[in-house]
């Protein structure tokens, strides 16, 4: 499917407004829309990512978009439920236990979500039990993120049970205290320092890239 340049835009320019007129109406007319998720949509997201990653946007422009996206989104995941197309793979995010933050953890979730992911958000202030759960219910990664210096010795508890539990569930942390130095000193399968760099770590970790 060619790209459409007006949607790429709109989500680019984090129009909301827009990015809705027009999916809504290609859904309403029957069109291809999940050739426009994958023609369009998502290389829009990566667009953005990329962008952020040249520091050209920072983050209240990318949560702009993001959240632009995810409007698209909402109107076209029954449709993608209906016609049986899987995702990437299912991700499960969350903010680690004891702490309370989650603009990061957000943003990775709809960055991962743009990117075809099925992503399951567990949330704020999460135990290892509820991260068990997820990767029990089918997610292949485990996301965590911690604001707190004081919360990232938690995400070693969660790395240690994945290596004593199920070694085919890979864990990326991050967070704005956290560094690729304490990843790889507790264990963890990958690093991400933003949300674009997050989709990449995920997609390298399951082997997709």
């Amino acid at each position: 499917m060619e790209l459409n340049v007006e949607l790429f835009n709109a989500i680019g320019k984090g129009n909301r407004k827009l990015v809705i007129e027009i999916v809504q109406k290609a859904a309403d007319s029957g069109q291809d829309v999940i050739g426009l998720l994958m023609d369009t949509m998502i290389p829009a997201m990566r667009e953005v990512g990329d962008k952020f990653s040249r520091n050209e946007i920072f983050v209240p422009e990318m949560l702009i978009a993001a959240r632009a996206m995810q409007s698209g989104l909402t109107i076209i995941e029954p449709i993608l439920v209906k016609a049986g197309h899987k995702p990437i793979a299912k991700v499960a995010i969350g903010t680690v236990k004891g702490d309370l933050h989650d603009i990061g953890k957000n943003l990775v979730a709809m960055m991962l979500k743009g990117a075809g992911f099925e992503v399951m958000d567990l949330g704020v202030d999460c135990d290892t039990e509820k991260f068990a759960k997820a990767a029990a219910e089918g997610a292949s990664a485990i996301c965590l993120s911690a604001l707190l210096t004081t919360t990232m010795p938690y995400m070693k508890n969660v790395v240690d049970h994945f290596g004593k539990t199920n070694s085919k569930v890979k864990v990326i942390i991050g967070g704005a205290p956290v560094t690729q130095l304490y990843a790889d000193q507790i264990g963890a399968n990958g690093y991400s320092g933003s949300a674009s760099e997050a989709v990449r770590t995920v997609t390298k970790c399951l082997g997709l890239s």
